[in-house]
């Protein structure tokens, strides 16, 4: 088992969900966050005033699918969050070693 992190831009959250779950896959956690990368936040002009954004407004997502399927659910975050744009954001893959249902008591593949 492995959890997939993506963090991506708010508005591309509906394209890589309905790609991620029409792979099978049954359960999706978001969050939303704030931060940056290379790009350090922006500049805005508000009311003539200009200020730094530096923490801009991102969705993370938590999944965690069976190995077999990790190279297909990252394609297509990679394939619905591209928008060619700087702050596109990551994906992160890291082994799970174990997961347990708290309700059923099930644990593993069972589990997720």
């Amino acid at each position: 088992m492995k959890k997939i992190e993506a963090i991506i831009k708010p508005f591309k959250l509906d394209d890589v969900k309905d790609a991620i779950l029409k792979l099978g896959v049954s359960g999706i956690t978001i969050t939303e966050v704030k931060g940056f990368g290379r790009q350090k936040g922006h500049k805005e002009i508000y009311r003539g005033a200009e200020y730094v954004v530096d923490f801009l407004p991102k969705i993370r997502i938590e999944v965690v699918v069976s190995s077999d399927i990790v190279p297909r659910v990252v394609d297509v975050i990679k394939q619905n969050a591209h928008t060619g744009e700087i702050g596109d954001g990551k994906i992160f893959v890291m082994p799970v070693e174990k997961a347990i249902r708290i309700r059923t008591g099930e644990e593993d593949r069972d589990a997720i």
